[in-house]
């Protein structure tokens, strides 16, 4: 537990909500937030490279929820023929270790974030700073934020419906002992790979415009207007990104990035991780050799609407599409050897502007009487209020792999965040992994709140306009862009 102690507000706070599952049975200093920053500066200073080369843990564990339980629209009605996974890797040998995970859930938010940050980086012997973890964001899946299940207790309320953390606790338990034992199992790593191809017929902007500039519809992911799908795909990054580690000839681990909200259909009372998960699946069988991981980019004005009627079989025709997307960026993947050099992680944490629609007291008398709902529920945004006004700081992060740089991103991020950070450099591989701490709800560009929509309605998004600047800035300082 040497790892986490004295890490600041965040991991004391995980450590805390573990505690509460039963998780861990430890107590921790007390620091205030304003050490955060110093304890992230000190932690990228230790993180110095080996000379013994870097080795590379993976970690898979099933986090399909059982029969009876509840999902983030229904309850498990019955399981389907895939499970949901959570899985990914650690990279040893360049400093403290650095921990991906991605989870096949809608949303891991708030202290369920903390939480699954904590126990990884426990796990695999570093801080929670060097954990990025991402959900894949498909619907018919779980979704965790044990602050929002603390809060509800605290006012009484008797049903927690998706927040009750039971499951998710043991979930964080399997991959923290997964990890464990990849940690025991690791193996070296002598190149790394990266390449991109386009994915054809899936991706589409969902945001429809008049000819004002405002939004006059919302394509969603399954859209069965065929008016709607006529209308221009629109504004997409129509790239899947890899990046792979290799044993010499061996593949160990690929990496993919697609900026495309994962739904064919849902509210099925059947977990499923949708068509990215079959994509997924396939490739797997194809190269057994390696884990495959997969993250959703910014994907949250991005939907296979255009393409999709909602049909139950077009969810094979859009994973067929994605993993020949997945097979062509492998197949003219560009190798280069890997050293301890080649590796680093930088992080900016950063406060993000909460969004003025959100009222504390207003938020927490609803709570009280009203029924819980869906995605981003009442006490998610409760959740967030809290976390704000506490002084909360994201952290921004970026992996880089030589000439490859991998942006951790929160939130439902328009893809246009996306785009201008391959923008920033275009003479580097720029990936980005979106959904992270999904606290934020949709984040859009500051011009977007004008137009209306979804994406920018007070449902969606827990952050105000001024968000865009913050994130732009932070994107910048890890890329180190010019401004």
């Amino acid at each position: 537990m040497k790892s986490l102690m004295g890490r600041g507000s965040a991991a004391r706070m995980a450590i805390a909500v573990l505690m509460a599952g039963g998780l861990f049975q430890f107590a921790t200093p007390d620091l205030s937030p304003a050490a955060d920053a110093q304890k992230i500066a000190e932690a990228q200073r230790d993180a110095r490279p080996s000379e013994a080369g870097i080795r590379l843990a993976t970690f898979d564990v099933d986090a399909t929820p059982p029969v009876g339980s509840q999902m983030a629209y229904d309850p498990v009605k019955r399981l389907g023929e895939l499970t949901l996974r959570c899985r990914g890797i650690a990279l040893l040998g360049a400093g403290q270790p650095i921990v991906l995970c991605a989870v096949d859930w809608i949303g891991i938010s708030n202290e369920g974030q903390d939480a699954f940050r904590a126990a990884l980086a426990e796990a695999a012997g570093t801080v929670p700073d060097r954990v990025a973890v991402h959900t894949v964001h498909q619907h018919d899946a779980p979704a965790c934020d044990f602050m929002a299940e603390r809060l509800l207790r605290e006012l009484g309320r008797k049903d927690l419906g998706r927040f009750e953390g039971t499951f998710h606790r043991e979930v964080i338990r399997r991959a923290a002992d997964a990890l464990r034992q990849g940690i025991r199992d690791a193996q070296k790593v002598t190149h790394y790979g990266w390449s991109a191809a386009e994915v054809h017929q899936v991706a589409s902007n969902r945001r429809i415009k008049g000819p004002d500039g405002k939004v006059r519809a919302t394509r969603f992911t399954a859209t069965k207007d065929p008016a709607l799908r006529a209308e221009p795909e629109g504004l997409i990054d129509p790239e899947v990104s890899l990046l792979a580690f290799w044993n010499e000839n061996v593949p160990v681990a690929v990496l993919t990035y697609y900026a495309c909200h994962p739904q064919s259909y849902y509210r099925t009372g059947v977990p499923s991780p949708d068509f990215p998960g079959i994509a997924r699946f396939f490739r797997g069988q194809s190269v057994p050799e390696a884990l495959h991981v997969h993250f959703t980019g910014a994907g949250g004005n991005i939907g296979a609407g255009k393409y999709n009627d909602g049909s139950p079989p077009n969810r094979i025709v859009l994973a067929e599409r994605l993993a020949d997307g997945m097979k062509r960026a492998f197949d003219t993947m560009k190798k280069a050897p890997l050293t301890p050099a080649d590796v680093g992680w930088q992080v900016v944490p950063v406060a993000l502007p909460l969004a003025k629609h959100l009222k504390e007291e207003e938020l927490t008398q609803a709570l009280q009487k009203e029924p819980l709902r869906g995605s981003y529920d009442l006490a998610d945004q409760l959740a967030w209020v809290r976390r704000c006004k506490a002084g909360h700081r994201l952290p921004i992060s970026c992996l880089r792999v030589g000439t490859v740089r991998v942006l951790h991103m929160p939130g439902e991020l328009l893809v246009e965040y996306q785009l201008a950070a391959k923008a920033m450099r275009k003479d580097l591989q720029v990936m980005m992994a979106a959904y992270g701490d999904c606290g934020p709800g949709y984040i859009a560009l500051a011009s977007a709140y004008e137009e209306g929509g979804y994406e920018t309605s007070p449902r969606a998004s827990n952050v105000a306009p001024e968000v865009e600047p913050v994130l732009m800035d932070a994107m910048r300082q890890l890329l180190e862009a010019k401004p």
